[in-house]
């Protein structure tokens, strides 16, 4: 497809950590300035700002782990917290997208009774938590953990395990629409990329809706590519 990728590049926020909890329009605009050259209105737009809730929704197989890892990556130069519900997040996976392994930490947690008071204390001292949902997660807990990332600034990127978040608790809804690998035939062939088309919504787009895609090579940071059109030859989507 058309277009010059982007990378979901890390922020260089050193100068303005000290200046996350101040007026939150004139941080984000701070942040902004120190994104690289060229970088996509659509690269923007994904990256999580300060006290800014994400919602990754989409069936598994759509990449939504990598997806997560790599929008906190690109919200903090500080210390990441990965909240796995599973036990199956790989910190090479957190690696490839940009996470040092020096500010990265894995915390394994699958009761929801304790899962938002595990969340929530990582919200203190963490750049940007990627945290996915058990299953059964009630409503209240779910609500107050979005208060705190208003209160603390933290960037929170959440992945239910089901279901869906409950409306209007992430200022940026991302679900996985489509997927498309390149260099996959029938039953043969080597993976080159893969491609994920999603549908961007909530306050952060201005309630619109935007088509969104995001080309993943597997062992780097994602990237968004701009303009959409109808997948090539010699690719499978699914």
């Amino acid at each position: 497809m058309p277009g010059t990728s982007t990378a979901i590049t890390a922020l260089d926020i050193g100068a303005v950590t000290g200046a996350v909890r101040a007026d939150r329009d004139d941080t984000v605009a701070m942040l902004r300035r120190h994104l690289p050259a060229g970088t996509s209105p659509e690269a923007v737009m994904l990256i999580p700002a300060p006290g800014q809730v994400v919602g990754l929704h989409g069936p598994a197989g759509m990449g939504l782990t990598r997806l997560g890892l790599s929008l906190v990556a690109g919200a903090t130069e500080g210390a990441v917290a990965c909240v796995d519900v599973r036990g199956w997040l790989c910190p090479l996976a957190a690696w490839e997208v940009g996470i040092d392994p020096d500010r990265l930490v894995v915390v394994r947690c699958d009761d929801p009774v304790t899962w938002g008071r595990v969340v929530a204390g990582l919200l203190d001292g963490m750049g940007a938590v990627y945290a996915e949902v058990p299953h059964r997660m009630r409503e209240a807990p779910l609500r107050t953990l979005a208060s705190a990332v208003r209160s603390k600034g933290t960037p929170l990127v959440l992945n239910p395990l089901s279901g869906t978040l409950p409306g209007g608790l992430a200022q940026l809804r991302l679900e996985g629409r489509h997927i498309t690998w390149e260099g996959t035939g029938v039953g043969h062939g080597r993976l080159l990329r893969r491609r994920l088309v999603l549908e961007a919504s909530g306050k952060s787009v201005k309630g619109m809706t935007r088509i969104i895609e995001v080309e993943d090579h597997g062992a780097d940071a994602l990237r968004v590519v701009p303009g959409l059109g109808a997948a090539p030859t010699g690719y499978a989507a699914g």
